[in-house]
Formats: C-alpha cells, structure tokens, sequence
C-alpha cells in the first residue's frame, strides 16, 4: 500500500492539467474540472458487412472484435481488424433477441444485455444472457439469465414512444456487479442502477442520475484504472463520447466528466470497446431516414485526452506492488522520504510548480530529509522512482 502524508492536508481541486480550471496545488480530484469543448475524429473507418447492419455492443476478446445485431438475429460475430470482415459467426441456440442493446464480458462468461425497447416504458421481461465463453461457438453453448426490473419504476402503462427514462442500452461488467447506464429520453441524462453478478430475479439499484446532454447507448470499463467511456449521440444524431476517470470506487461521475464530440454527423454509434484506454473501437448501425449512413467500424486514438491520467495509474499501480511502503511528508522546510529497504537507490527529484527542478539524487536511506530552499509556502511535486505527489512545504 502506498502511504502519502501531507502537513497541511489534503486540499481538494482539480487535478487534472488538461483542465480550464486545473488547480496545481490540489491533492484531491473533488471532480470540478472543466474541459474546452473538443471534437475529434476517427483515424480510420471502414464499412461492415450487411449482416450486422443493426449492430448494436461491441468487445474485444481474444484480439478479435465482436458483435451483434439488436433485432431478432441470435448469433454473434466476430469481426477480423482492421477492416471489419466477419470472420466467424455464433449461433445462441433456445434464446430469443426482443432487442439485445449491449456486450461485455468477464473471465469466463459473456454477458448480452437484453433490455432496450423499453422507449415507452412498458416492457417487463428485461434481461442479460450469460453464455459461458468456452462454449460460444460450440453449437450448444451454455446460456444462463438474469432477470430484473428497476427498483424505483413503478408504473408499466405505456408512456408513449421515446418518453421515458427507464429505457437502456449500456452496460458493463465488473468484478462483482453488473452496471446498467440508462437512455433517458426526456431529460437527456443518464442513471445509474448495479445488479450483481448472480442468476435469479433482481432489483437494479439505482446509484445517480447525470447530465450528459445525450442519449447513451454503449459502455466500456476498465475497472482497475477506474476510467469508464459512454458513447451517444444528441437528439439530432450528433454522436460523441464522455469519458469519466479519476473518480471513487464505483461513484463514476465523482471525478473527471469529459465529452468529446464526435466528427461523424448522422451516425448512431452504438458500440465501444478498449482494451488499453487509449484504443477504442467503435460501431454505428445504419442509418436510413434522413441519408444513408452504412454500418462502420470506426477506430480512434485518445493518447491526447487520457495517456497522461493512464501512465499515472499504471505507474502507481507496478511500484506499489514491487517495492512495497511509501511515505512522504513535510516538516519544517523539508520533504521528509520514508520508505523500506527496497526503495533504496530510487531516483528522487523535486519539481516546483514552474517545472523547474529543485533537487534531483537517489533515495540513500530509509528516512531521508530534503531541505528546501527559497519563500514559503512552496508548491512542490516529489517523484521517487515513477510515484508522483504534491506536497506543500512552510
């Protein structure tokens, strides 16, 4: 475990510093960051078969992409990268598709969100598969249901189409639980509702609600690092993503709260999937009413937006679990560096706010105290090995 102590306390802020707003001296993301608004483009798209015109959840597994349609069709399809060419085709047998909205997977299963169509607000038969991974394509793989309904939503009668904020199509799998991101027709917002991960008939528990000006309709998660990216589009088919990261335990929207508008006017993006946090893969079904818009595969890089919070996190991560406990404090016009036997050697630099480097050596001793120079207070960051901190010395 990673220890940080600092005199004067935790100050609370924006910590981002791709943030309008970004706060230097803040040691805790209190999820007031506020972004410039920013579009961007795929950098590559290709067009997918007509047999998954109607794609709808997307997930990498075993390098491969799949998908599926959300009307009717039972199978599942595995897309060869990077153009998108069905490689092989799945058939579930014994279930039906009423309206299949969203895919993600854990170790062993493959969970199938059987929960849109739900636009007036009526339906009651809401579901997610679970097809057990070593059997997909065996030709009688082994499917289990959970079935559940919404713990706050107590009238079924018809609402009338898209009215409704108990309509979903994203979903995403953890370590325990299951997490279902509605599509709020009326208020444009998205709540949040956890199911476990168990067989039966459950109520989803509803966790918060969140603006994001749009319709959700796909999810994926990287629960170590906490960073979860939604897709969307607005009321007038303007697609876009809003990545949520540096947040607390499940509590998504309590830390960083980014949309980035998407350059692809008149797709219905519907499925997303990374496997780093940096990659994303995305599918839009075809679009008909206004133009045509095929089905594509789009695929797009966020180094800009999200490497510098990932390298963080993978940094933090490794050297906690390799070199064991750290402490850093202050006192008296010093950093004070605690730290085992197995810190020693470390590289050690000290950095003030301007970028200017103060001290720069190696971790000597299990104690080590560095005197700092020059007016108080001093907003400092220390580095040892690749574990950043703020610190403030008087």
């Amino acid at each position: 475990m990673l220890f940080v102590h600092v005199l004067v306390g935790q100050t609370p802020g924006c910590t981002d510093p791709l943030a309008k707003n970004y706060q230097p001296m803040a040691t805790v993301n209190d999820g007031s960051c506020m972004y410039v608004a920013t579009s961007v483009a795929p950098d590559q798209t290709y067009d997918l078969p007509a047999t998954v015109a109607e794609t709808s959840g997307l997930i990498r597994w075993n390098g491969t992409l799949w998908t599926h349609n959300d009307d009717s069709d039972t199978q599942l399809f595995a897309l060869e990268e990077p153009d998108g060419d069905i490689i092989q085709e799945c058939l579930l047998t014994g279930v039906i598709n009423q309206d299949w909205e969203d895919i993600d997977q854990d170790e062993s299963w493959i969970y199938i969100g059987d929960f849109g169509n739900n636009n007036a607000g009526n339906r009651q038969n809401l579901h997610i598969l679970r097809v057990e991974k070593a059997t997909l394509c065996s030709g009688q793989p082994k499917i289990d249901t959970l079935w559940f309904q919404y713990e706050d939503q107590t009238d079924f009668g018809d609402q009338g189409s898209n009215t409704t904020d108990f309509d979903c199509e994203a979903m995403v799998v953890g370590t325990d639980s299951i997490y279902l991101f509605t599509k709020q027709w009326t208020s444009l917002g998205t709540a949040v509702y956890t199911l476990p991960k168990q067989l039966g008939d459950h109520e989803a528990k509803y966790k918060t609600t969140y603006p994001v000006n749009g319709l959700i309709t796909g999810a994926t998660w990287l629960e170590d690092k906490n960073l979860l990216a939604l897709c969307g589009y607005s009321p007038i088919l303007q697609p876009f993503l809003f990545l949520c990261y540096d947040y607390s335990d499940t509590d998504f929207f309590s830390g960083n709260k980014r949309r980035l508008e998407l350059t692809l006017p008149f797709h219905q993006i519907e499925g997303i999937t990374t496997a780093d946090g940096l990659n994303y893969a995305l599918t839009n079904e075809r679009f008909t009413q206004v133009l045509m818009v095929p089905q594509r595969l789009h695929e797009i890089n966020l180094n800009a937006y999200l490497e510098g919070y990932l390298d963080g996190q993978t940094s933090v991560d490794s050297e906690v679990s390799e070199l064991g406990d750290l402490l850093v404090s202050t006192e008296n016009g010093a950093v004070v560096i605690q730290a085992g036997d197995d810190w020693l050697g470390q590289p050690v630099q000290v950095v003030d706010l301007w970028g200017r480097v103060l001290v720069e050596e190696s971790l000597r001793s299990s104690r080590q105290r560095i005197t700092i120079l020059g007016a108080r207070p001093a907003f400092l960051i220390v580095q040892v090995g690749s574990i950043v901190q703020r610190v403030v010395v008087w």
